[in-house]
């Protein structure tokens, strides 16, 4: 029997580079989408597939990030009085319970190896998931979003799971890149991973897409793994280290992956996310065409 997903870790240290200036004082995490930071859609999703204790990996300047996820006296006083009762309870019911975050600092840019393994004593000895939080999803035709889909995959296989995405065979030298072993549809046997090959060297066209579920063993590996592509202690290493002794099975997601970390995918964010709120698609819907007619 395999042991429940409980747990979620989040890697928030990086800098955001891809989108300033934009991030030179505010976290890439803590841009929105819509009406909400990028790191509360993540935790958001992590909540919908069952995960109870959140363990964000931060680094210097990340301070806000810790804060939105406190309560707001002020704030809720305030809304209180006004008699605002719908806003105070959106703003509650995203505030995580007493003891249910934690947080740790990952003190120099090392890689997601790296920040991973700073979360190990917090997380112990249990398997755990890994969601990257540049990485946003919309729900698939499953009715679940991605990191659920894994949850449900592990339920079934056990072991280690990635979720992967399908590219073009020209952009997979700018990920990490999985091989398909025996396959049964929606999962897949995985029996090779590499990050960021050559151009033209890949094992196959799909993609490492940011949301993991990984048994305790991976901190033994990382602590010894090298420094690999980039010159940083990377995830797909240890991965590859813990799968001569684990099995992984990829999982493919049949919904949609939106990267906010670049100004393409965040903007694209915004508008599936936009178009998939009730309450603002019509009107948003509008003003959309408007703009594309303009084209």
């Amino acid at each position: 029997m395999t042991k429940r997903i409980r747990k979620a870790v989040f890697p928030v240290a990086g800098l955001g580079t891809r989108v300033l200036p934009a991030t030179k004082c505010i976290p890439k995490e803590m841009l929105t989408v819509v009406d909400r930071p990028v790191i509360q859609h993540c935790v958001e999703e992590a909540r919908e597939a069952g995960i109870e204790h959140f363990v964000f990996v931060t680094g210097r300047n990340k301070q806000v990030i810790e804060d939105h996820f406190d309560l707001a006296y002020e704030l809720e006083d305030t809304l209180q009085k006004r008699g605002k009762e719908k806003e105070l309870a959106a703003l509650l019911a995203d505030t995580p319970g007493a003891g249910n975050t934690s947080f740790t600092r990952q003190q120099a840019p090392l890689g997601l190896g790296h920040a991973v393994w700073c979360a190990r004593d917090i997380v112990g000895d249990e398997p755990f998931a890994v969601i990257l939080p540049d990485m946003i999803t919309l729900q698939g035709t499953r009715g679940s979003r991605c990191l659920a889909q894994c949850i449900e995959a592990h339920e079934a296989h056990g072991g280690n799971i990635i979720a992967v995405e399908e590219v073009p065979a020209s952009d997979t030298h700018m990920y990490g890149v999985v091989s398909v072993g025996r396959d049964h549809g929606h999962s897949f046997e995985i029996n090779g991973m590499v990050e960021k090959p050559p151009q033209g060297t890949a094992p196959s066209n799909l993609i490492i897409s940011g949301r993991y579920i990984l048994q305790p063993e991976i901190f033994g590996v990382l602590a010894n793994v090298g420094k690999g592509a980039g010159g940083e202690i990377q995830l797909t290493d240890g991965m590859k280290g813990l799968s001569d002794r684990q099995s992984f099975h990829g999982v493919r997601f049949d919904g949609k992956t939106y990267d906010t970390g670049s100004k393409v995918g965040f903007l694209a964010a915004n508008v599936a996310f936009a178009l998939a709120r009730p309450d603002i698609a019509p009107a948003f819907r509008a003003e959309l065409k408007k703009i594309v007619g303009s084209l």
